[in-house]
């Protein structure tokens, strides 16, 4: 099964083109995006030699089944998905903030805590807690989108000072932050998971506010098993998690941290099986649905057939 690694798309009417670390952005027009997500896979913010066979099929997968349950509390960019690797969508003007919620103290939260910082992004988190405790209340921890280099974390507070949203698209934000991750946690708990944190981003289209880019997926969000968090957290033993942690392990345990003059190593056949194999579970533990990847031998052939009748059909 052939990777897509590369994309070098020119669909009917294409404008323009961003390849991002995993998904190749497309304008069409004026007002339509087709989003490839790629098999690319990208630890300590680099992106590795080999892609994952159906890594891609699996997060448009995700993506697309949770922007279709989340569509009755905010309108989303998604309009089809016409392959399994392709979501096309409403073309928005995006707002230049990831709104990150986090249920638990855990990842960057823990290492703000563990330094004594109480305050993240303005957010309190209590005295007196430990590794993935649960917050009495999510706190929502935006942070910067940069165009370059990584994003930032930023109190409510300094964007409204610095003008990038005003006070009611500030509030409106928090409050579909709030709404969706609650979804998140209803739907995950269905799973025997627990989400942890995840991260949201919007646009704006004809001045409405939309939810754009992927949702809970393994790429944005940390999940937890349900079943025994209780004892392992009292016996202060490490939870288990469903995300790519392992890869980044993987790579820490062969010499990769990211650092400057670091080459990443090369993941060998039998790790790559692993990993779709992974992420397949995770697919199918996220969603509940059985996985049906598509073996086609010409994965490029095949999205951008499929992408231009899509195109011919509804955008002629």
């Amino acid at each position: 099964m052939k990777s897509i690694q590369k994309t070098d798309f020119q669909f009917s009417r294409q404008t323009k083109s961003y390849h991002g670390k995993v998904r190749d952005m497309h304008t069409i027009g004026e007002d339509l995006m087709v989003a490839v997500v790629s098999d690319r896979i990208s630890a300590f913010d680099v992106v590795m030699p080999r892609g994952i066979p159906f890594k891609g099929q699996v997060l448009n997968g995700v993506a697309t089944h949770f922007l279709d349950a989340v569509s009755d509390i905010v309108p989303t960019w998604n309009i089809a998905s016409p392959d399994p690797n392709v979501t096309v969508g409403h073309r928005c003007e995006p707002i230049r903030l990831e709104m990150v919620i986090r249920g638990y103290l855990t990842g960057h939260a823990w290492r703000q805590y563990k330094a004594g910082h109480r305050l993240l992004c303005g957010a309190p988190m209590p005295e007196g807690m430990k590794e993935h405790d649960r917050f009495p209340t999510p706190i929502v921890t935006p942070a910067t989108k940069a165009e370059q280099g990584h994003d930032e974390d930023i109190a409510p507070q300094v964007i409204l000072e610095r003008g990038i949203v005003s006070q009611e698209l500030w509030t409106e934000l928090e409050q579909l932050t709030r709404a969706l991750f609650q979804r998140g946690t209803d739907m995950a708990a269905k799973q025997g998971l627990i989400l942890v944190d995840t991260k949201y981003e919007f646009g704006l289209r004809n001045g409405q506010v939309m939810l754009i880019d992927e949702i809970h997926t393994p790429d944005s969000s940390r999940y937890f098993y349900a079943d025994g968090y209780e004892a392992r957290q009292a016996a202060g033993e490490p939870q288990r998690q469903l995300s790519k942690e392992f890869v980044r392990e993987w790579l820490m345990e062969h010499g990769f941290m990211g650092l400057e003059g670091q080459t990443p190593p090369v993941m060998d056949d039998a790790f790559l099986a692993t990993v779709t194999q992974r992420y397949v579970e995770l697919y199918e533990k996220i969603t509940g649905r059985a996985f049906e990847g598509d073996h086609h031998p010409d994965p490029l052939d095949r999205v951008n057939k499929a992408v231009e009748a899509w195109l011919a059909q509804h955008h002629a």
